[in-house]
């Protein structure tokens, strides 16, 4: 469905979706921001940008004190449309480039980097401003906007989320998939700063036997009722 709900939501509607890689956190999200006409905003696409641009700089990715002293050098712009979300790195377009399996393999130990975090964090505020938005990630709504009128923490079992992965990469190889998503998950919950966890006062929605639209309608359904309460 791509069109905007008859059901308005307050303009001014937060709603924070966090969770595991694969899970389907990208797709709802858009998907739910499409349907309520509330803008986008993907905060694992600025932590692949800055993941791009420190590995065409040449920067050891493991070495945590290079990695903290250029945070600041990259200058990172997201677009918030859902149906169209961009991702600019000095002005250049990285939409494609963030995806690569390079940046795959060097976004965890990045992300970790309590310098870039910060640097990222306060990006995040900007751009979700007075609201009327979705944003997703992993530590929405424990950290960068624990006042969202909407917590959802989105998962699914691992088998689930590598088959998902996988047909999204074009590849065949659901087995090694799985292995790096479990790797994933223990670097973003074992790190030292904003780990991953479940938010105070977020609804679990498990996806794994459930289709995308299935999702999307769930969390319109949260939103609506959120909304309600809040009175934004």
């Amino acid at each position: 469905m791509n069109s905007v709900d008859s059901t308005p939501v307050p303009a001014s509607l937060v709603i924070a979706v966090d969770g595991t890689s694969g899970s389907g956190k990208s797709s709802a999200s858009r998907g739910v921001a499409d349907r309520l006409g509330l803008r986008y905003l993907d905060t694992g696409a600025m932590f692949r940008a800055m993941t791009w641009w420190l590995l065409r700089e040449g920067v050891d990715v493991r070495d945590a004190a290079a990695v903290a002293a250029l945070a600041g050098r990259p200058r990172i712009d997201s677009g918030t449309d859902p149906l169209a979300p961009t991702i600019t790195v000095d002005g250049t377009d990285v939409s494609v480039e963030i995806r690569s399996d390079a940046v795959n393999a060097a976004v965890s130990p990045v992300s970790a980097v309590p310098e870039v975090r910060t640097r990222l964090l306060e990006l995040q505020r900007e751009a979700i401003g007075d609201g009327g938005i979705v944003v997703e990630g992993r530590d929405i709504g424990s950290v960068v906007w624990p006042q969202a009128e909407l917590k959802v923490y989105l998962s699914a079992d691992p088998a689930a989320r590598a088959r998902r992965r996988t047909a999204e990469q074009g590849g065949t190889d659901v087995a090694s998939t799985e292995q790096s998503l479990l790797e994933r998950d223990r670097i973003d919950s074992g790190r030292a700063t904003a780990p991953l966890v479940m938010a105070d006062g977020a609804v679990h929605v498990d996806s794994t036997h459930l289709t995308l639209e299935q999702v999307i309608d769930r969390l319109v359904e949260l939103a609506h009722g959120a909304g309600a309460r809040s009175g934004v």
